[in-house]
């Protein structure tokens, strides 16, 4: 029996009372302005985290994962180690009083594509199953916010909970990550998105993410607003130190890219342009590329087929997304990986 196919009943000697799933994500545009009440346009993909609870009678959580056919064992009330904190802190912040056997399966990749909100999103929908918790799509991915603050330590933004919670795969997710409003958006006539994973791995809570907040914190500080999603002209931002000014040039400017892309006459060339330019600006001013992904975007930019690339998530390797002529994603990504090499590999389609 191989890892994946243990399954809860193999490890537990009983079923599950409950079981749930949430999808990863892909963003397209607006990226890390979502701690900045700024936009996004991210929507889900196919890939999705399992997750299956019961109550166990102990004081102890038993936490298993298939993917890395590995068990936890953590207190009640505790966080635990590796990957415990994801589930402990749902358990935590929804009330768990009694220890719970769990059993995870993703097929979501890590690196960009949200992992770790479908992780928390599926454990939160199972425990909303379990316990009747009164809690709608929205305060769910809130709570998982905050499980990433508290218990993981990455000062996250609201948009890859969010979209895990309510996004699907048919439109983007236009999300206002101020007031929290999102409607769906179509995507631009005849393209579609493809996903490719650059082999670069990443961990947020070791890699500038948190350095990157405080920096464009320190600049809408300096700047005197409440967040840099309140400031609409560049120029207004000459005033700042260099290293703040590029920041704070990212955010300001990829909220504009956000907003040119809901026009009426933006077509699937001209948001493929839109996301070329994010790429540059998450390269150039917020330093969050790697050059493994930079070869890659280019491959892409550099292709018929292909609308605009550029690197999704967080950013210090993961994946890139590109919207590709309809039809073609898969020839597409067969062209670039025999360029790019083995390391890569196609996630969406």
């Amino acid at each position: 029996m191989t890892a994946a196919s243990r399954t809860f009943a193999d490890l537990y000697g009983r079923s599950p009372e409950v079981t749930d799933s949430a999808p990863g994500r892909v963003n397209l545009l607006g990226e890390h302005t979502d701690y900045q009440g700024g936009f996004v346009l991210p929507t889900a993909i196919p890939q999705q985290a399992t997750v299956s609870l019961g109550r166990n009678g102990s004081a102890q959580h038993v936490i298993y994962s298939a993917n890395l056919d590995q068990t936890v064992t953590v207190p009640v009330g505790e966080v635990g180690p590796d990957f415990a904190p994801y589930i402990t802190g749902c358990l935590n912040l929804s009330g768990v009083t009694e220890g719970m056997n769990v059993h995870i399966h993703s097929d979501v990749p890590s690196g960009g594509l949200s992992s770790s909100a479908a992780l928390e999103v599926s454990t939160l929908r199972a425990l909303r199953q379990l316990l009747g918790l009164d809690l709608n799509d929205v305060e769910l991915a809130l709570r998982g916010v905050k499980v990433e603050h508290e218990f993981v330590g990455v000062m996250c933004g609201v948009m890859d909970q969010m979209a895990s919670s309510i996004a699907n795969t048919r439109t983007m997710l236009l999300i206002d990550t101020r007031s929290l409003e999102y409607r769906a958006v179509a995507f631009p006539v005849g393209a579609e998105v493809l996903v490719i994973d650059s082999g670069v791995p990443r961990r947020l809570a070791e890699s500038g993410y948190n350095e990157r907040r405080a920096q464009v914190e320190e600049a809408s500080r300096l700047l005197g607003v409440p967040q840099l999603r309140d400031v609409t002209d560049l120029q207004s931002i000459e005033t700042l130190p260099e290293l703040l000014r590029m920041r704070a040039r990212h955010v300001v400017s990829e909220n504009a890219r956000v907003q040119a892309a809901l026009l009426p006459t933006t077509d699937a060339t001209a948001f493929g342009q839109l996301m070329n330019a994010s790429h540059a600006s998450l390269r150039d001013d917020y330093a969050v590329s790697h050059p493994q992904v930079d070869v890659l975007v280019a491959l892409l930019q550099a292709d018929p087929d292909v609308f605009g690339a550029r690197m999704t998530g967080a950013g210090f390797g993961g994946a890139v997304v590109a919207l590709v002529r309809e039809g073609l994603a898969v020839k597409v990504s067969e062209r670039v990986l025999a360029e790019y090499g083995p390391e890569g590999q196609r996630v969406v389609p």
